[in-house]
């Protein structure tokens, strides 16, 4: 089940490419960074395993899936397969390659993750409308770097924009008051999977 982004909710197929340069504190998927953490499998054995559990939507995430270099022919091999396909990204590589048809989830890392000095500031002339920005945030210093860069980039008029909290670090009870009171054009976003099946659980 996909537990973020506007399609929160909704029966997903994830996969996980293995591998990410970055090393964010909050890093929630530790298991997925060592390059060899995954399995070496064909186009055709993974296209088969993802007709076998259909679902409307798939999301390639990692690691950084755009640090393999076979990414883009995975995604354009999907499209014709699932109704919604979804890349989620730490935006530290050029996104002006994705089809267009594939949702980015740019994910801008705030000064609290460790890894702000990764982001592609260049991916900021890349943005579409079904492109999400998401920033994840540690504290209220980090809340209010993103308001600078939402209006530094006008992100707002360009896509939709995600907020969410780092999971037992920043209160999502304090983020939907800021956001309220500062009436930011912006989604709160809490990590569904989480709430439902606990915050060690993986693969649902």
């Amino acid at each position: 089940m996909q537990g973020e982004s506007t399609l929160a909710g909704m029966p997903c197929t994830f996969i996980r490419l293995a591998g990410c340069p970055l090393n964010c504190v909050y890093c929630d998927t530790p298991q997925a960074i060592p390059l060899d953490s995954g399995e070496q499998q064909t186009f055709d054995a993974i296209l088969s395993q993802a007709q076998a559990h259909l679902t409307p939507l798939v999301l390639v995430t990692g690691g950084e899936p755009l640090a393999q270099k076979n990414c883009i022919p995975l995604l354009s091999a999907l499209l014709p397969i699932y109704e919604f396909v979804q890349l989620e990204t730490a935006g530290a590589y050029d996104i002006s390659n994705v089809p267009e048809d594939v949702s980015i989830i740019l994910d801008i890392k705030t000064p609290g993750s460790g890894e702000c000095d990764r982001n592609r500031w260049q991916n900021m002339k890349n943005l579409r409308k079904n492109t999400e920005i998401k920033f994840v945030l540690t504290n209220e210093s980090d809340y209010q770097w993103a308001k600078e860069i939402i209006s530094q980039y006008d992100l707002a008029a360009q896509c939709t924009i995600l907020m969410s909290c780092t999971w037992g670090s920043l209160d999502p009870k304090d983020l939907a008051e800021w956001i309220v009171a500062d009436q930011l054009p912006v989604r709160l976003q809490l990590q569904l999977h989480k709430y439902i099946w606990g915050a060690e659980v993986s693969g649902v």
